[in-house]
């Protein structure tokens, strides 16, 4: 019985926690999401100049690949990505780790869906108006700066199950964690200063070429640690 009552405690201090981090960040919470809903404002004012079906998703040539309904363009697309936002970060408050990701990864995580939701709608309004642009330059280019950002606050947050590099490894071991992140950080910004550099040419393969080598070296690095060092322990 005991083991139980103890997780039981352990879910309700959790959970108690993580209500806290929600409320000491409600008005950001409030903003962003206001934010990431500015594009159906936007869309109700231009409806009258928007055609009745508008291309919502585009290759890396900018051409239009997929199409909508003005209704979804305008209203669905930013109210999905709305409770999107919403729902990461309640399972990030839900996180037993989530005080260890630090104020600065947890402020620019607030950040990343509404700059997401802006830049979708300025690619769908756009088009949808013949305004000439190059959509992969556009999302290269984000996502570049993104990658560069995210590494830079990568080696800040500590151990959890919300962001970061989690593995077996770094989960378990605290130095595993510190290495890793801090060796996936460099991985980051390295990447993405070269898809921003590259964002003109924007070749898919040469583009995911570039995510997976950023994405696995760190996870190559954290196994050879824990060969090297857990054995140490």
């Amino acid at each position: 019985m005991r083991p139980c009552l103890r997780k039981l405690c352990s879910g309700f201090r959790n959970l108690e926690e993580g209500m806290a981090m929600l409320r000491q960040n409600k008005w950001k919470i409030l903003l962003t999401t206001l934010i990431i809903l500015i594009p159906i404002l936007v869309g109700c004012i231009l409806w009258n100049r928007l055609p009745d079906t508008i291309a919502t998703s585009f290759g890396v040539d900018s051409a239009a690949n997929g199409w909508n309904s003005k209704l979804f363009a305008v209203l669905g697309i930013p109210a999905m990505i709305a409770v999107v936002h919403l729902f990461c970060l309640v399972v990030m408050s839900a996180d037993p780790k989530q005080k260890n990701i630090g104020k600065k990864p947890l402020g620019i995580f607030f950040w990343i869906l509404p700059c997401t939701s802006l830049l979708i709608s300025t690619v769908i309004y756009g088009n949808a108006m013949d305004v000439k642009m190059d959509v992969g330059f556009l999302v290269c280019l984000f996502l570049g700066v993104l990658f560069v950002m995210m590494g830079n606050i990568l080696p800040k947050a500590g151990q959890n199950y919300s962001f970061g590099i989690k593995l077996p490894w770094t989960l378990n071991d605290s130095e595993n964690w510190k290495h890793t992140n801090r060796f996936g950080g460099w991985c980051m910004v390295i990447a993405g200063i070269v898809i921003i550099v590259t964002s003109l040419w924007h070749n898919p393969w040469f583009f995911f070429g570039v995510v997976f080598a950023a994405a696995a070296a760190p996870m190559f690095y954290s196994y050879i640690y824990e060969k090297r060092h857990g054995r140490e322990k």
